[in-house]
């Protein structure tokens, strides 16, 4: 069965891939539904434009015209997957691979130009998600290992720190090596998103600097928002940056608005700058510990409920103690961080105010 002309253009009219024809001038003359839908252009709004208007700037489609002048890309007057970017409705720049070619009037000049271009977006997308997984596999292979003897050393270290000290507190050394052990924990949760990003083929970019992208690694925020803490302003103190990130993510997920202070002279002075309903502070803290910060605000911001955290049962100078002699509402034992606990005793501390 011969097809008619009409049938090769309602074909082409419905194909998935955008085909575009210029006359002589270099303007759009045909453009066919697969256009309209990728890039978003009624055909009112582009036929009779100049084919400028489907590319990023003027010198792409020069690019493009040159390059089906040449004889390099599948003979003179022609171009096969030649990838260059159009340019939509919405301003997204769209990768595709044209294949086109010259069109000649009967005197045997150039009357315009007809090319298929395809959207190599998804193709793309999964030529990096390959990449990915090959970057995931790599990593995995070559860091996990000398992850596992940080953490072997660390143990032995803590073993060892325990043996030489006797007696003596060992808080800030013991709190040091659970920092190394939590560091490590996060690159392995990293190497554990690559992996889940290749098995289910998603992954989203962000900005990076300026029009550069990278791909967020960061743990997906699975929190559901929790009512009772929705709109809090929440003051976080502690001298281990982690531990600040950290709680500040899992707060906001739930709703809250969190700021942090590195220390408790920080913190004192974001309290009386600043309003919160919740101040959550380290035991252990340089130029002000937690019992002192605590004293602070109990003294210009009596209204204010403080938590204190820490990450030891042993309170060598009896900074929780005397902090609960004074009126401490409660202490959370930060590592690992239980989020529901967190939230259950925020959520009671700020009900009792209310």
């Amino acid at each position: 069965m011969s097809l008619s002309r009409a049938m090769l253009e309602r074909l082409i009219a419905r194909s998935t891939d955008i085909v575009v024809a210029t006359d002589r001038k270099g303007n759009v003359a045909y453009y066919n539904d697969g256009a309209s839908r990728i890039l978003g252009y009624a055909p009112e709004e582009i036929l009779g434009a100049y084919v400028e208007r489907l590319y990023p700037d003027l010198s792409e489609a020069k690019r493009v015209m040159r390059a089906m002048r040449s004889e390099s890309y599948g003979g003179k007057g022609v171009v096969e997957t030649f990838q260059t970017r159009f340019l939509s409705k919405q301003g997204e720049q769209i990768p595709v691979a044209i294949s086109g070619t010259l069109l000649y009037d009967e005197a045997g000049e150039e009357d315009g130009t007809i090319g298929f271009a395809k959207d190599l977006r998804e193709i793309l997308r999964k030529d990096q998600l390959a990449t990915l997984g090959e970057v995931a596999i790599g990593l995995s292979h070559e860091i996990n290992n000398p992850l596992a003897v940080i953490l072997n050393q660390a143990e032995l270290l803590e073993r060892e720190v325990e043996v030489l000290a006797g007696e003596r507190d060992t808080a800030v050394e013991c709190e040091r090596l659970d920092a190394i052990r939590r560091e490590v924990g996060r690159i392995t949760s990293i190497l554990e998103r690559l992996g889940q990003m290749v098995e289910t083929e998603h992954y989203e970019t962000v900005n990076y600097v300026g029009p550069a992208r990278m791909i967020d690694l960061r743990e997906p925020r699975a929190l559901e928002r929790d009512p009772r803490l929705a709109g809090l302003r929440i003051l976080v103190v502690d001298d281990d940056t982690g531990i600040c990130i950290t709680l500040k993510e899992i707060l906001e997920a739930s709703g809250c608005q969190v700021a942090i202070a590195s220390d408790g002279a920080e913190g004192l002075q974001r309290v009386q700058s600043e309003r919160f309903d919740v101040v959550l502070s380290d035991v252990v803290m340089p130029k002000m510990d937690g019992y002192e910060l605590y004293s602070a605000i109990r003294s210009c911001r009596p209204d204010l409920p403080v938590l204190m955290m820490t990450a030891f049962h042993y309170d060598k100078d009896h900074v929780i103690k005397r902090s609960r002699v004074d009126g401490l509402e409660g202490v959370i034992f930060k590592k690992p961080v239980d989020t529901r606990r967190l939230k259950e005793i925020i959520a009671e501390t700020v009900g009792k105010r209310g």
